[in-house]
């Protein structure tokens, strides 16, 4: 049986190889079932201020090249996931990077994405479902650390629950992302799966969760 493809979405402050260096136990978890592609989002992030989007200092992958999906700060170029905001900056962008890599490297039966990037996932398959994106045609979500953005210019991707299936993984000792904001996501899926897990910010990838992943994607395959 062919590997199932999946598109992954890092989180902010990351990019594609240092999420690669971090999901390592997902790759070998699900190795037999996935094939993961990693995408790098196309804006930089330079300022220093803010808490990067891990809990543990910057080991090896790259992580010096930060990058991020969009900014909720549209003038300090900056993110928060609890930032309230009118407009943001730099998502059509993004759209666009997922959109060329969909063309050029697809086509992928999921996406995966953590943190910034799982409430970007969200987003993408609400522009798949409302036929905003010819070229989407994703057939599940995993969305890790994932939550609502608090811009009020993206409230308009969560008017319908999503048909699409999805799986929600959060840790239940996040402190970059608390378990309650990854909940308040659930109600924009429908008939969403959930896995928790007892740690904090990162893509749980033990023997524990493996039934869980693994019966998920056997859908699909």
């Amino acid at each position: 049986m062919a590997p199932l493809r999946v598109l992954c979405i890092h989180g902010y402050r990351q990019n594609s190889s240092s999420f690669r260096e971090k999901t390592g136990a997902l790759r070998k978890l699900l190795k037999k079932q996935v094939e993961l592609v990693y995408l790098s989002a196309p804006h930089s992030v330079i300022s220093s201020g803010e808490a990067p989007e891990r809990e543990n200092s910057s080991g090896p992958g790259g992580d010096e090249d930060r990058r991020g999906w969009w900014f909720s700060d549209v003038q300090a170029r900056s993110f928060n996931a609890q930032q309230q905001c009118e407009e943001s900056l730099g998502l059509d962008e993004s759209v666009a990077v997922v959109r060329e890599a969909v063309k050029v490297q697809g086509p992928f039966d999921g996406i995966l994405g953590f943190s910034q990037g799982a409430a970007f996932v969200a987003m993408l398959c609400s522009l798949q479902e409302q036929k905003l994106e010819s070229d989407f045609s994703f057939r599940f979500a995993i969305l890790v650390a994932g939550f609502l953005s608090a811009c009020k210019e993206h409230q308009k991707f969560y008017q319908v629950p999503l048909q699409i299936p999805s799986l929600h993984v959060f840790g239940l000792e996040d402190r970059v992302i608390p378990d309650n904001m990854s909940r308040e996501l659930l109600p924009s899926f429908q008939d969403p799966q959930v896995l928790t897990h007892p740690g904090g910010h990162f893509v749980p990838a033990t023997s524990a969760h493996r039934q869980t992943y693994q019966d998920f994607l056997k859908r699909f395959q």
